[in-house]
């Protein structure tokens, strides 16, 4: 049988401190991939202002229950989609709040690629660092769900306190690398630093100006994870799949990433350690799960 998606499937998470800026930026790459039109967000906008939280109109495209947006916290994994000229991508993104991380767990386990966002601004970046931060716990937990490549956004670029200042940048990244290394990720093989901001868009699909940032002619975020080699799968392999979530919506949804076989509409499949299921599914959910 021909497999039913032939772009390969990706699952990138994006991890992080609470108000990095996750939301935001996947919200953005929605937008410039096309899987969020202009009069959507612009009718986000209209109602992030009346709430004056106009910054935050861009996270609604992930963060779409009216918990989320009064607080402007994501609390469950958002899952949104998007494709790239090579990919398929699912883009999980994890709460950064402390008292959600059992969901960030559950995202982290699901993830082929993980995007650790760090908020340059002044002040944010040294609480997210610091003991209690979330920084280092989220990554910590990434690595330990089985993640193997690491990008890290260094966002808020453009906030009146870093200016894109290459100075702000070359700290947060000096102060991370010795902890991400203790970790286990290889600094040359398992990291890439890119500096962006969520809310302008920059280097996440085009670069800036030169005279905006002179010092980062390197990779944006979009054409990079498109051209990262193969995450492989065993394709022909037994199905393996480790169940992280489950939900009842017209029989029980299960969520965990496929880590070899295919799951075919139709077929029956053993649930360990003791029950059989059957696979009720359309196409397009199939190519999801593939």
């Amino acid at each position: 049988m021909e497999p039913l998606v032939k772009k390969e499937h990706t699952n990138v998470v994006f991890i992080g401190h609470v108000d990095a800026g996750k939301s935001t930026i996947g919200g953005h790459i929605m937008y410039l991939t096309g899987m969020v039109d202009k009069r959507t967000l612009e009718k986000y906008e209209r109602e992030a202002k009346e709430k004056n939280r106009e910054t935050w109109y861009l996270s609604w495209a992930l963060d779409t229950n009216q918990e989320e947006r009064d607080k402007g916290k994501t609390v469950e994994v958002g899952r949104a989609y998007f494709e790239t000229a090579n990919r398929h991508f699912t883009i999980l993104d994890a709460p950064g709040h402390r008292s959600f991380v059992p969901n960030m767990i559950g995202g982290a386990s699901q993830a082929d690629l993980a995007v650790l966002v760090i908020s340059a601004r002044k002040g944010e970046f040294e609480t997210g660092f610091e003991r209690g931060g979330q920084t280092r716990e989220h990554a910590m937990l990434a690595k330990a769900a089985g993640v193997k490549h690491l990008i890290v956004l260094i966002n808020k670029m453009d906030d009146p306190t870093v200016r894109w200042d290459v100075a702000r940048y070359e700290e947060c990244k000096e102060k991370l690398v010795p902890y991400l290394k203790k970790l286990g990720f290889n600094p040359k093989t398992d990291l890439c630093f890119m500096p962006c901001s969520g809310l302008t868009g920059a280097f996440l699909s085009e670069p800036v100006d030169e005279s905006i940032c002179p010092w980062y002619r390197g990779p944006c975020f979009i054409p990079y994870i498109d051209s990262l080699p193969s995450f492989y799968r065993k394709a022909e392999g037994p199905v393996r799949m480790p169940i992280v979530d489950r939900y009842r919506d017209m029989g029980t949804v299960v969520l965990g990433k496929l880590e070899s076989g295919r799951v075919i509409k139709g077929n029956t499949y053993m649930l360990m350690p003791n029950r059989v299921g059957n696979v009720r599914t359309n196409k397009r959910e199939a190519a999801q799960i593939q």
